[in-house]
């Protein structure tokens, strides 16, 4: 048998100083905490290769994906990213600044507004996706497809059940 991971040692220490407890739900969410935080490491590098932060990614990908023309309102922008719109309004002015996107008046409502990508975000921002997807691939290489479909699935059940959804 192996050695135990850093998270097994946790485990270990804690069955013996409390055996009262099943501590076994530590072995999954210690685990993910941890992979979530070296992911986030991984992907923020991949794009300051592209000068980019992580919340810029987030705005100009989330245009992209919005398909022509695209552009959403501040509100929908703050949807799509799960941020508050204080976030959003700090990252679309990083991003209008270095010419990425644009604000204006909303055409159909004068009181609202609407970020739009630029020919220059929509560049930088498929430059960057193309990466950070080879880059998603690369992290993952250590699992096969069907253990990453089956991956995916459990933490899309997980996650509907955090959610109420089910």
């Amino acid at each position: 048998m192996s050695e135990p991971d850093f998270v097994g040692h946790v485990i270990e220490q804690w069955s013996a100083e409390r055996p009262d407890l099943d501590v076994s739900p530590v072995g999954v969410i210690a685990r993910l905490h941890r992979l979530a935080a070296r992911l986030t490491e991984e992907l923020v590098a991949e794009y300051a290769e592209h000068g980019l932060g992580e919340g810029e990614f987030d705005v100009l990908a989330t245009l992209r994906r919005a398909g022509a023309p695209y552009e959403l309102t501040p509100g929908a922008l703050a949807t799509s990213t799960m941020v508050s719109s204080g976030a959003i309004t700090k990252r679309v002015d990083r991003c209008v600044q270095q010419g990425w996107a644009t604000r204006r008046v909303d055409e159909r409502d004068g009181r609202g507004r609407v970020v739009a990508l630029t020919e220059a975000g929509r560049a930088l921002v498929d430059r960057a996706f193309t990466a950070h997807i080879a880059n998603e691939h690369r992290l993952l290489g250590g699992l096969t497809a069907r253990q990453r479909d089956e991956l995916a699935a459990l933490l899309e059940q997980w996650g509907r059940a955090l959610d109420g959804a089910d």
